[in-house]
């Protein structure tokens, strides 16, 4: 299921200024799309667009239910489905859609609205927590290191993101046939690797192996809030 949303705003976010060094807040994105979704074009372009700024790390995640249509998602997992879920699980909705993004683990965006997501991006870096979250990587290992200096809120939960930077498809089937995307930022993986309380710093290591660029992101049970991110090209 899915709104049909027509997008009548042109105007980028004002999120212009100085850089913001690694040790800075980031804000996750995680765009919910498919290659099947014919309104998840604009969605996809936008993630582009967001990933020219530092201070957010917007991912693409791939659902698998727009492939019974009569194209095949290259991208899509169903586990990607089954987070997208458990995100309405916790709002407390039985709906899921494509396109839909999810800021900063806590506020739901469906549909392509450009204008209310930047608000809700600059909302999450003005109120981002205190966390010292750094991570290092010698061959396929893979050092993690945080200090908390408030409440997480509860425990949380640190996991390894795992993605491809861009790739085109020419898409030859379904609602999108004969169009040639670039997808940007596409999650292969995503898995827990560990718990951590807050009440003492973060010292982890996970084996990691192939060129593709990682994200360490920390988030409290939910799944729900993004307490911290930081990612490693």
């Amino acid at each position: 299921m899915r709104p049909i949303i027509t997008a009548t705003c042109g105007l980028w976010l004002c999120l212009q200024g100085a850089a913001f060094a690694q040790s800075q807040p980031v804000v996750v994105i995680e765009l919910y799309t498919s290659q099947g979704c014919s309104s998840c074009p604009p969605a996809d372009d936008f993630l582009a667009m967001l990933a020219m700024d530092p201070s957010i790390l917007p991912l693409a995640l791939h659902v698998d239910y727009w492939d019974y249509i009569g194209w095949a998602d290259k991208f899509a997992d169903a586990k990607f489905t089954d987070r997208q879920k458990d995100y309405a699980h916790q709002a407390g909705s039985r709906s899921i859609y494509t396109p839909q993004m999810i800021v900063g683990g806590l506020d739901r965006v469906e549909g392509y609205k450009r204008e209310e997501t930047g608000e809700l991006i600059r909302k999450h870096l003005d109120a981002a927590q205190d966390i010292g979250l750094t991570v290092d990587r010698k061959g396929n290992i893979l050092t993690i290191h945080a200090d908390a200096n408030a409440s997480l809120g509860g425990n949380t939960k640190v996991q390894l993101v795992r993605y491809t930077p861009s790739e085109t498809v020419n898409i030859e089937r379904g609602e999108n046939a004969g169009r040639t995307i670039t997808y940007y930022n596409i999650v292969r993986s995503w898995q827990t690797i560990g718990d951590w309380s807050g009440a003492a710093p973060l010292d982890l290591q996970a084996n990691v192996k192939g060129d593709e660029p990682l994200v360490v992101i920390v988030q409290q049970d939910g799944p729900s809030y993004i307490v911290a991110a930081a990612r490693l090209d």
